[in-house]
């Protein structure tokens, strides 16, 4: 029979909830999902406090996984812990609270009234406590308390969306029940909503969706039309002669008559241009030419010095004129064969021996 299966997984379910929750207490255990896959069978653990459930370097986890294995037959068990983000507005974690708080040695009566204080302020709609067993203490009978705040749902379907949660505590005078339910503030229930409230929310909705829409749509087109203006305020660049010189292409659509003003436009900047280029230019020129000139001179006027210095002095006889520098050349050569012409006429000089033996 296929229920029978069913009933064995439930039982599998019921075993592996007790085990985790012995092994797993102090971290505030609540409950398990198993997600079943052909490779891996994912347990999905709820804990408050996840540092002890997971351990140094996952020991814990590592530990649980093989005992999982082994006791429970699950092939391939991958842990996964998931942290409750507000303990207060868990139910089983905060029934465990109150469970643990009474065996300890506290009044019953301090422990209710203050979980329902710290669950009211958390921001839930609506709380109810039932506490029943020994509440009178040493030879009383039994007792039952009921406490409640804000709104709660008992029958239909809509129970579905209340989170409850029972639990025992045995202190030594005996036995108390513990029931607490909690209604999320998060939860909405189908008999509290306005429909003229929740139309006009989708209203508001639909309408700020086409704002912004149209809103996308402008900027696009806005975008699309500042696209040529940006193109054609790029700033010029510098002319030059032989730009100038090349015709602008006429824009579409333009006039014969806008064509030749322009035109006409165009060749006055240029004569304007070339007037003012033009003394600057001339000045330029001449100041050039002017150190140049200079410079020549210097020049000349080194190699005359130069010249002025190699030249033998001469007197200026009176009455005649300067020996041009053709005569001074004939001169000088004429003076040079002379000198040679006398010392091949002068005889060669010889010292005297004296006995046979030159003076040494």
């Amino acid at each position: 029979m296929i229920e029978r299966t069913f009933i064995e997984q439930g039982m599998k379910k019921i075993q592996l909830g007790q085990y985790l929750k012995k092994q797993l207490n102090r971290a505030g255990f609540t409950g398990l999902h198993m997600v079943k896959t052909p490779l891996v069978t994912r347990i999905i653990l709820r804990v408050a406090r996840p540092g002890l459930a997971i351990g140094k370097g996952g020991q814990n986890i590592r530990q649980l996984t093989e005992e999982i294995g082994k006791k429970f037959g699950i092939d391939n068990p991958q842990i996964e812990i998931q942290d409750i983000q507000n303990p207060t507005l868990d139910a089983r974690a905060t029934v465990d609270k109150m469970v643990e708080l009474i065996e300890r040695g506290f009044s019953w009566k301090s422990v209710a009234f203050r979980t329902l204080r710290n669950i009211d302020e958390a921001g839930a709609q609506g709380v109810e406590l039932v506490l029943k067993g020994k509440l009178s203490g040493k030879g009383g009978r039994k007792r039952k308390h009921r406490a409640v705040k804000g709104y709660m749902k008992k029958v239909g379907d809509q129970v579905k969306l209340v989170d409850t949660a029972k639990a025992s505590a045995y202190p030594k005078a005996g036995a108390i029940g513990i029931k607490l339910s909690i209604i999320r503030p998060e939860i909405v229930f189908p008999d509290k909503v306005d429909i003229g409230k929740a139309i006009k929310k989708k209203e508001t909705e639909a309408a700020s969706a086409k704002a912004a829409e149209e809103k996308l749509a402008e900027q696009k087109e806005s975008a699309e039309k500042e696209k040529p203006k940006a193109i054609e305020e790029k700033p010029a660049e510098p002319a030059t002669e032989k730009k100038m010189e090349k015709e602008e292409p006429a824009e579409k659509g333009q006039k014969p008559a806008e064509k030749a003003k322009r035109k006409e436009k165009s060749a006055k900047e240029k004569k304007e241009k070339a007037a003012k280029k033009k003394p600057g230019k001339e000045k330029q020129g001449e100041a050039g030419k002017e150190k140049q000139k200079a410079g020549k001179e210097k020049v000349r006027r080194k190699a005359m010095g130069k010249k002025k210095e190699a030249m033998p002095a001469k007197k200026k006889e009176h009455g005649k004129k300067e020996a041009s520098p053709k005569e001074t050349l004939r001169s000088g050569k004429k003076e040079a064969e002379g000198k040679a012409e006398e010392k091949k006429e002068k005889p060669i000089k010889k010292r005297p021996e004296k006995d046979g033996k030159r003076d040494l």
